[in-house]
């Protein structure tokens, strides 16, 4: 309610306009009570006529507009009663509201994309990045790392048939790292080249024959330079990896040697998941741009 409405209404004569009379008596409060209560009902009268009226005003003001803006009849001097109800007034069915093509949220980047070819795997590579701090935790194994290396030369780090699977597939770099424990030693290669295609290629081209050479150093002395040993290859994005593992000391590797084939898969496992975290961790910066 705005200030200068509904406040109390002062006539100049009337009924219920009458000032309060004052005498010395006790005022007659059950009298008092019902001619306020009689005015109270009167004055809601008033208000509640008052409102309908302006009801029919609003009704005819629309009305007549209505009729004014079709042009086909004239509001001037008609009563309300000769305009035509609602129903007769013809709705306007040639508009239509405004309409929105549905829309719906861009698919997830693929990380692997992202690790798939070279001009969108951008992100800093190195012995450092994919195999980060001092150990490594596996379930409830850890492994100390030893030796890191890098080198463009990829042929030069490998034994046996794999040297030439890299060159032939254009490898462009072989990252390794050695993680050993009780005895035992697993180097992993990693060879980075340009495509997928290329890496899944050196995959396929190669053969039982083709071995990563293994890395000491840094406490692991040599192993698996001339003894049996257990080796493995996968690809995953536009990278090879491989892992030779058995034991520092140059026994040869045999089936039942457990120990030796948990220590492979559990460091070519982190591989993969190093190399997809690569790719993950691109995907999320390029969709937070």
């Amino acid at each position: 309610m705005s200030f200068g409405q509904g406040g109390p209404q002062w006539g100049s004569g009337g009924s219920d306009s009458q000032p309060p009379q004052w005498s010395s008596r006790s005022p007659d409060w059950a009298a008092l009570a019902e001619a306020a209560e009689t005015r109270n009902r009167r004055r809601r009268w008033l208000l509640v006529g008052g409102g309908a009226l302006a009801t029919i005003a609003v009704g005819a003001a629309v009305a007549v507009a209505v009729v004014s803006a079709d042009g086909k009849e004239q509001a001037s001097g008609k009563p309300a009663s000769e305009l035509p109800v609602s129903s007769d007034i013809p709705s306007d069915t040639a508009g239509t509201g405004p309409s929105f093509e549905a829309t719906s949220a861009p698919p997830p980047l693929d990380p692997k994309d992202f690790i798939s070819d070279v001009k969108k795997d951008t992100a800093t590579l190195g012995p450092d990045t994919l195999f980060p701090g001092t150990r490594l935790t596996m379930g409830e194994t850890v492994y100390k790392k030893g030796a890191l290396a890098s080198t463009k030369n990829c042929a030069a780090a490998a034994q046996g048939t794999l040297g030439p699977v890299l060159t032939k597939n254009d490898c462009t770099r072989l990252i390794r790292v050695t993680y050993a424990k009780d005895g035992v030693a697993v180097t992993v290669g990693v060879a980075v080249f340009d495509t997928e295609a290329k890496a899944l290629r050196a995959k396929t081209d190669a053969d039982d024959k083709s071995v990563v050479q293994s890395l000491t150093g840094d406490g692991v002395p040599v192993f698996c330079r001339s003894a049996v040993c257990r080796s493995t290859t996968n690809s995953y994005g536009r990278y090879a990896y491989f892992t030779v593992a058995g034991f520092t000391n140059g026994k040869d590797v045999t089936e039942k040697d457990a120990k030796v084939f948990s220590t492979g898969d559990d460091l070519a496992e982190f591989t993969f998941r190093q190399i997809r975290r690569r790719g993950e961790a691109q995907a999320s910066a390029a969709a937070n741009q």
